[in-house]
């Protein structure tokens, strides 16, 4: 009877570090992830975002898979959804 709780004390220590691990790694990210995801389905048409490459644009059309943004009064360029990371509030 001793060897079963052995094995508990033995996997104790490693579920105590999986929780630790899931409460300040994992479930930070998942939240992040999903406020991005809202970010990106709430835009519409002149908001200002920055992309990964940092550059600052205007969103034109929000489509599909895309996002047509506006670099200057003349250069209107589509941009992968995935390569967005911040909406800059006014």
């Amino acid at each position: 009877m001793q060897g079963g709780g052995n094995i508990l004390g033995s996997l104790l220590p490693l579920i105590v570090l999986f929780g630790i691990f899931y409460f300040l790694v994992i479930r930070p990210q998942q939240k992040q992830a999903k406020a991005h995801k809202e970010m990106l389905e709430s835009l519409k048409k002149g908001d200002k975002i920055v992309t990964n490459g940092g550059l600052i644009c205007e969103v034109v059309k929000p489509e599909e898979d895309f996002i047509k943004v506006k670099l200057n009064d003349e250069t209107v360029v589509k941009v992968s959804r995935e390569f967005i990371a911040k909406k800059l509030d006014a």
